[in-house]
């Protein structure tokens, strides 16, 4: 009887280990800064919006097919590269009431979980961390191609959008004048390896 056991108990260890190396492999996506940018929009007044892009990041994308829920999503923005529609708007958002870029260079967006409401789109939970503070998002993320079916084989984009409190990261400055929405567009171009 114990003969028995010790083989079934080999069988069922060669056979979870046959099927975890047949299992799908985690595939890597490197962010293209060349072609990749994110931009914000805030209501400014109550009449119009001002936009501020932010031209360099860097980051990755990890997926795997047989697990699209699972997502290592990892977007870090140079803040001290930002640019706004004039140079007065640019030195404000760059100093100490808004993203403080002498202390906080960096913006970074990491998503662990991916729900897919489509073949080529889906929400990415993730933390956003801005002028030290760090806080739960929702990204609404869409693909260029269905990555279930072309992750690891061509380049694609991927774009994401969300809306952020600024007051919940420390921006509580010019109130009367400045929204306290802030309208986030991250837009990727990845690129396989």
């Amino acid at each position: 009887m114990h003969w028995k056991a010790t083989g079934w108990s080999l069988a069922a260890t060669v056979l979870l280990a046959t099927s975890a190396a047949l299992a799908a492999p985690n595939y890597r996506y490197s962010i293209d800064p060349v072609a990749s940018s994110v931009d914000a929009k805030v209501s400014f007044l109550g009449i119009g919006n001002r936009k501020a892009l932010f031209p360099a990041l860097r980051g990755s994308v990890v997926l795997s097919p047989d697990r699209m829920d699972q997502i290592n999503l990892d977007v870090s923005i140079d803040a001290t590269q930002l640019k706004a529609d004039d140079s007065v708007t640019t030195k404000r958002l760059k100093g100490p009431d808004f993203f403080n870029v002498g202390k906080y260079p960096t913006v970074r967006f990491q998503g662990t979980q991916l729900a897919m409401t489509s073949p080529t789109s889906g929400v990415v939970q993730g933390n956003l961390t801005a002028r030290g503070v760090t806080r739960p998002v929702a990204l609404n993320v869409s693909f260029s191609s269905a990555p279930a079916s072309s992750v690891g084989k061509e380049s694609m984009r991927l774009t994401g959008v969300t809306t952020i409190n600024r007051k919940d990261f420390g921006m509580t400055a010019y109130s009367l004048v400045v929204g306290k929405k802030v309208a986030i567009t991250i837009r990727t171009k990845l690129l396989p390896g």
